[in-house]
């Protein structure tokens, strides 16, 4: 995160607060965050756009955490 402009900071701490709030269920339905599956090896975590740029990629735990990590996504990766 220490790469990330801080707009994009703002942002995934707004997803965190309305997660701690409401819950993962209801902020996926939040279209604004693009939450989605992901496949292939990252099969069972989910990932949101925080712009074109970055993505925070979760996974649920059993326990009912959330646990969170942030990629700078470049088009040379595609």
């Amino acid at each position: 995160m220490r790469q990330a402009p801080q707009y994009i900071t703002d942002k995934l701490l707004n997803w965190a607060n309305e997660v701690e709030a409401f819950g993962v269920e209801a902020v996926r339905k939040h279209k604004g965050y693009h939450d989605e599956p992901l496949k292939g090896r990252r099969r069972g975590e989910r990932s949101i756009r925080l712009s074109r740029q970055w993505r925070a990629i979760y996974r649920e735990k059993r326990n009912g955490s959330v646990s969170v990590h942030v990629l700078g996504v470049t088009p040379h990766e595609y």
